[in-house]
């Protein structure tokens, strides 16, 4: 009997926003969404299901599973015809059959699943004579998987009772997906309780022995989605673990195309889905995450291409989407990891935030594991670019985090490249006045130089401490809008004309320049008492604020403003530690990658974690 691995879905809500994502017609007009899997195509028109959530990512499915033919089913009614397309990984788009449809009818087209090893989709056109309509399509096959089982579900929480909730309710609401789900885990580590939250008496009866709430101290995201991953383990009908951010809306058709895809797959695969933008919906941030083995910085594995809006540039007229990306990870944010692969390389590594999926997704590597960030399965997350997470509490765990997994997963020969790094973003916070993130990455560089027996023990105290030293800081505290204090020169807008220095010779002038400057040169008494100009956030550039001595900064929510002041003795001070911590990891880090290494598999093990999680 054939097996269903993908429906067409279409919106139900934000249609006008999501509609790009779903359908592909040059009159919206034309097509109207009659159900969460049919639309009507108007006479004369046409429209095309070439979109990231409506096409088949053919070439990911002839690259990593064993299935060779896929049928797209079509029930049908009215009068038009059928077009089955194709891509190659160009963008190049080719016919592959047709058919005509007059009545009410259900068409097969059985797919070779070829020739798309370096990219491409299959998706359908529909061209209506008189009133078309699409009652269902759904992508078959006709194998048996490779694994069976179902997913279970593993919701890490912080005080976001409320996308909680919404998230079960969704679930709760898609009678197709809850037969592929066991447990539904929420890890839920606030005082804002998902099971106070209105609602939750209802879908939680829905769900009923579905889900699961957990209490637990706040352990940070790599100790919520551990949480997730050790409950999945005891529930003997799960096969694999799908890991979710609380702060999201979701699409659920995406559990269901990854759970299928995983099932298919040649070998234990990791399978993640793709992050859209939730404050704009129709912007896809990238395809696929890799790690820089020397810099040991995380990005787009195509970092010419980020932040691809679908409602100004379809999938048809953007030939790079065409081409597979393979990725060393996938964000936490949606990624379903098999079992098997949890009991062969562990848990998270226990650094509460940031990094523990991309390490996660090089240690899989190393172990054989890949990971497959799977188009058109997806959700919508607050985007990056909505906050700025670099000069908060949070500075620390990216610096500490960043080195950790170097230590554990580098394959360089020197650190150079990554320490060199490291300098670079010391210094552009301490020449623009960032006190208290320079601060924390210097004790982030302690904390790792002391070596890693103490990272279970930081677990439930580390953000406590990083939150306090906060209030030793001028810049940590916020001026609402009623109480922001005036300024010298007022508020002050460059455009283009204060362009970045350009090219190593320049951007070597400026830097030595700046640091001479905030070395010898004091603050006017004047500029202590009084901020010198007001910045947005937007203008508030490494190479503008160093030119300053005192200036207000418009929070990144733009609820706010902070007073940053430069000080000699503070630059000074961190400067110098700075510099002798950054050496001093130079001179250790043979011997701190073994202590790492060593201890690699006795941290990210169930025996800790099952410690961590009772303190």
């Amino acid at each position: 009997m054939p097996t269903t691995i993908q429906h067409a879905v279409f919106p139900e809500k934000h249609v006008d926003e999501l509609v790009a994502l779903y359908v592909d017609a040059a009159d919206r007009d034309t097509v109207s969404i009659t159900g969460r899997h049919s639309v009507t195509v108007s006479a004369g028109s046409a429209v095309s299901l070439a979109t990231y959530f409506n096409a088949f990512p053919a070439s990911y499915w002839q690259r990593w599973t064993t299935v060779q033919h896929v049928t797209a089913r079509l029930a049908l009614s009215g009068r038009g015809t059928v077009s089955v397309m194709r891509s190659d990984h160009t963008g190049a788009i080719h016919t592959v059959d047709q058919s005509a449809v007059d009545g009410s009818e259900t068409l097969d087209f059985r797919l070779p699943l070829a020739s798309f090893v370096e990219g491409g989709w299959y998706w359908i056109d529909l061209a209506a004579d008189s009133e078309l309509q699409l009652l269902s399509l759904n992508w078959t096959v006709d194998e048996a998987p490779v694994t069976t089982g179902k997913v279970s579900l593993g919701i890490t929480t912080f005080n976001k009772p409320d996308y909680c909730v919404a998230t079960l309710e969704v679930l709760a609401g898609s009678p197709e997906i809850l037969p592929e789900i066991d447990k539904i885990f929420v890890i839920d580590q606030g005082n804002k309780n998902v099971a106070r939250q209105e609602g939750y008496t209802e879908v939680a009866a829905a769900l009923a022995d579905q889900l699961q709430i957990i209490r637990q101290p706040n352990l940070g995201g790599s100790g919520g989605f551990s949480r997730g991953m050790m409950e999945t383990l005891d529930s003997p009908d799960s096969s694999f673990v799908m890991l979710l951010d609380d702060d999201v809306e979701l699409e659920p058709e995406s559990i269901f195309r990854a759970a299928w895809f995983a099932r298919f797959c040649v070998s234990p695969t990791i399978v993640g889905g793709h992050m859209l933008d939730l404050g704009k919906r129709s912007v896809l941030h990238a395809f696929a995450e890799v790690v820089d083995r020397d810099t040991f910085m995380w990005g787009p594995a195509d970092r010419a291409h980020e932040r691809h809006d679908f409602a100004a540039q379809s999938l048809r007229a953007t030939p790079w989407l065409h081409s597979r990306q393979d990725g060393d990870y996938n964000g936490w944010w949606m990624c379903l990891i098999p079992t098997s692969v949890v009991r062969e390389i562990g848990l998270s590594l226990p650094v509460f935030i940031k990094w523990d999926d991309a390490e996660y997704g090089l240690r899989a590597q190393e172990a054989g594991f890949p990971t497959v960030s799977l188009p058109g399965a997806a959700l919508w997350h607050i985007s990056w670019g909505d906050k700025d997470d670099t000069v908060d509490w949070q500075s620390y765990f990216h610096a500490r985090n960043r080195l950790v997994v170097a230590l554990l997963h580098s394959t360089a020969q020197s650190p150079s490249r990554l320490l060199g790094e490291f300098r670079k973003i010391d210094i552009k916070h301490l020449i623009s006045f960032q006190y208290y993130p320079a601060t924390l990455r210097n004790q982030a560089f302690r904390d790792v130089l002391n070596g890693p027996e103490a990272l279970h023990e930081l677990m439930p105290t580390k953000l406590q401490q990083l939150r306090a030293q906060a209030s030793d800081f001028a810049e940590m505290q916020h001026y609402p809008a009623a109480t922001i204090p005036s300024s010298r020169d007022g508020r002050q807008t460059y455009g283009e004309d204060a362009p970045p220095p350009l090219g190593a010779a320049a951007l070597g002038l400026f830097t030595a320049r700046a640091l001479l400057r905030h070395w010898f040169t004091d603050v006017p008494a004047d500029l202590r008492r009084q901020p010198q100009a007001e910045l947005a956030k937007r203008e508030a550039t490494w190479w503008r604020v160093p030119l300053l001595d005192s200036v207000l900064i418009d929070t990144a929510d733009g609820k706010a403003a902070s007073w940053y002041r430069r000080d000699r003795s503070t630059f000074r001070r961190l400067f110098k530690e700075s510099i002798s911590l950054n050496r001093q990891l130079g001179r250790e880090w043979k011997t701190l990658q073994k202590q790492y290494r060593d201890h690699a598999a006795a941290l990210t093990s169930v025996e800790a974690w099952t410690e961590t999680v009772k303190r």
